[in-house]
Order: C-alpha cells, then structure tokens, then sequence
C-alpha cells in the first residue's frame, strides 16, 4: 500500500480554493477559483484517472466537509469520480464525526502516525488524500507521502496555503508522468528521493518507484 497526495497547484505553489474563493477563504485568502479558467477536458480525464488508481481516501475535516454535499449528491453512474468518492472507504482525520457522516466514513482516531501506518496496512493498493492542507503538511513532516500527483496551473496567486509550507529539510524528487494539458496546466508525478549521506553533491538514491 502506498499513500499518494493528489492535488492542484499554482505556479507559486499555493493550493487553496482552486475551485473557488467559498471553498476556503481563511488568513483572509482572496484569490480563490484560479483554476477554473483553466479547466478543460484533459483535466477532468486526468482527475478521473487518479481516482481510479484509489482503493482508500483519507481527509481532512475541511475538505470532507466541502466535499461531501456536492458530491453525495452525483447520483450519475458514468460519473467516476463521483462514484469513486461516494464508494471508497473515506478515513477522515477530526477528532468528532459529522452527525450524519458520508457513506463509508470511517473516523481515523488516535496518533496521526501509528492510525496512517494501519490505514496503509488494510488496503492493498493506493490511499489517496486530497486537498486537506493542515494533513498534508503532518503526513510530509512524518514521511509518510509515497507520491505527490500534481497539476500545476499556469497561474500566480498572492500569499495562500501551498503544498510544501512547512518542509524544513532540503528535499529532492524524481519525476514520472509528465504530461500538458490543452489549457496548459502541467500534469506531473514526484517521487521522494533522498540524498546519499557524504556526499553533499546532490546525488541521489531512489526510495520509491
């Protein structure tokens, strides 16, 4: 089991509110919806595909609330992603569960490490987390991301919560899957890699594939 972090990005690496300024506009973030002209149908395929390498999500409570009402809502049996969200066993990180939980929410408590590592342990294939910067953050700092699946979109945004915030060690990565979309958004996947000790030449030794 791997875990991989799906998500949108700026040029300058934010990833608040792609969609729009309502989906998240706390530390008074004023740039939301800086995907959206950007949007096409290379993106929904790609986003489609992510979703159909999952076998388990795991979320943070903002992004399980914002969420949930859109898409329990897609009822549409040819729409994956929606089918997918509304399937897969979901592992929110909160310390309460909303009082009426979205199907197969299962609330993750305890240690955030030791409850990720048992996640990881009972699904055979991918856990997926998207959005949820707060959790992004802890799962980095604790080693735990296996694959960042990234769209990088052609756009610059003032001050907002990025991807990479609260890394405080040097860090390198090899790159997989590159590939552009119509409207010029950069689909890509890093995989951590780490530098070989002594040698201080930036040489480096893969630890994922």
């Amino acid at each position: 089991m791997k875990l991989t972090v799906n998500t949108f990005l700026t040029l300058n690496g934010v990833m608040q509110a792609p969609g729009s300024n309502e989906e998240d506009a706390s530390g008074g973030f004023t740039g939301g919806g800086w995907l959206t002209p950007h949007a096409d149908p290379d993106l929904e395929q790609i986003v489609s595909e992510w979703y159909g390498m999952a076998d388990a999500l795991l979320l943070g409570r903002n992004t399980y609330d914002m969420m949930q009402p859109y898409w329990e809502a897609v009822t549409d049996p040819g729409d994956s992603i929606a089918t997918a969200l509304n399937g897969l066993p979901k592992y929110l990180v909160s310390t309460t569960m909303p009082p009426v939980p979205w199907h197969n929410t299962h609330l993750l408590e305890g240690e955030l490490v030791a409850s990720v590592e048992q996640v990881k342990a009972r699904h055979g294939g991918e856990v997926q987390v998207h959005g949820s910067y707060q959790l992004v953050q802890a799962l980095a700092a604790a080693g735990l991301v296996d694959a960042y699946r990234l769209l990088i979109f052609p756009v610059v945004v003032g001050q907002g919560k990025r991807l990479f915030e609260d890394i405080r060690e040097a860090a390198s990565y090899s790159i997989s899957q590159p590939q552009t979309t119509r409207a010029g958004a950069i689909s890509v996947t890093l995989h951590p890699t780490v530098l070989r000790a002594g040698t201080g030449t930036g040489t480096e030794s893969k630890i994922s594939p």
